[in-house]
């Protein structure tokens, strides 16, 4: 009797099952590029990681070149020039992290108070720009910009101060890095602190003002509030790109004059790896990257769970 129960439960579940599918075949179908794309470039890739444990030898392939085991990231290890550029990419990463996350909610939360829809659309528009213009022409304008003959420079010498080349000095490289990111990605990162903000119910508004609450008191109890699901889940999707400087930026912008305190993972990975063509150090290397941002993505929406509730945390 049990077994047959068992049969009809099974067969139930697999017909409701066929039905959903049925039920949503549109979506499902609409879901196949991304998944496909999903496939062939991130997934299928993942099987060059075995590069990171072979001596690899291009004439004979990845399956014919001899496994190391772990040789290659003793090597990884035992140098020390990775630490440096270890150092640099989590000191990067965490300016850009702790001056630019606040950045796109503030500026959410500014703009959301203005009652002109025409002032706000035009605003939204001139911050969505910088987002998609290439890194190599922004490099290519804040090179001018902080030249010995740029703008930067120019109102300096209106107050008596020498000329500095900026982008060739260690001391406000760095400074840059993070200023003309936030410059670069604040408005498109405000797009979903703006939909969070418009779902919160105008009744809530309504009666904060019938309580005599001005624009402040309202942002402060009331927006706020309502944004910290928001603003807990983009924390861990930050958090696991916490070793992802931004190779695009710095690499169009970095000079031999900064290395020191711009060279990060990824334009390491890019030299070892397709200038010096040692792809099993590349690999290593890139390996120990995705390892380090499992972790503490894992780690970080742990924390937010504990302290938030499952409400706050991705799963």
């Amino acid at each position: 009797m049990n077994k047959m129960t068992q049969a009809a439960r099974s067969n139930y579940g697999k017909s409701e099952t066929w039905q959903k599918v049925k039920q949503y075949r549109v979506l499902l179908i609409m879901l196949i590029p991304g998944m496909l794309y999903y496939l062939i470039f991130h997934y299928l890739p993942m099987y060059g990681v075995v590069l990171a444990f072979k001596d690899f030898k291009i004439t004979r392939g990845i399956l014919g070149s001899p496994w190391v085991g772990l040789d290659v990231f003793n090597k990884v290890f035992s140098d020390n020039y990775f630490y440096v550029v270890l150092k640099n990419t989590i000191v990067i990463s965490f300016y850009k992290l702790i001056f630019g996350f606040p950045v796109p909610i503030v500026f959410a939360l500014l703009l959301s108070e203005i009652s002109s829809a025409k002032f706000k659309k035009a605003a939204q528009t001139v911050s969505y720009l910088p987002h998609f213009i290439s890194w190599v022409v922004l490099g290519g304008i804040f090179f001018t910009i902080f030249s010995l003959e740029g703008s930067v420079n120019t109102i300096l010498q209106w107050f008596g101060v020498d000329p500095v080349l900026f982008m060739a000095d260690d001391r406000y490289f760095r400074s840059i890095l993070v200023a003309t990111s936030i410059f670069q990605g604040f408005g498109w990162g405000s797009i979903i602190y703006f939909a969070a903000i418009s779902s919160i119910d105008p009744q809530m508004y309504e009666a904060a003002i019938i309580d005599g609450a001005g624009r402040f008191k309202r942002m402060i109890y009331i927006s706020i509030p309502m944004l910290v699901p928001v603003i807990a889940i983009m924390l861990i999707l930050s958090m696991s790109g916490i070793l992802d400087a931004g190779f695009d930026q710095i690499f169009n912008m970095y000079n031999i004059r900064v290395m020191n305190v711009s060279d990060i993972i990824d334009t390491y990975v890019y030299r070892k790896g397709l200038v010096e063509m040692n792809y099993s150090y590349a690999t290593a290397v890139g390996l120990f990257k995705s390892l380090v941002a499992l972790i503490l993505i894992v780690s970080v929406n742990r924390v937010v769970k504990f302290i938030g509730g499952k409400d706050h945390a991705l799963w």
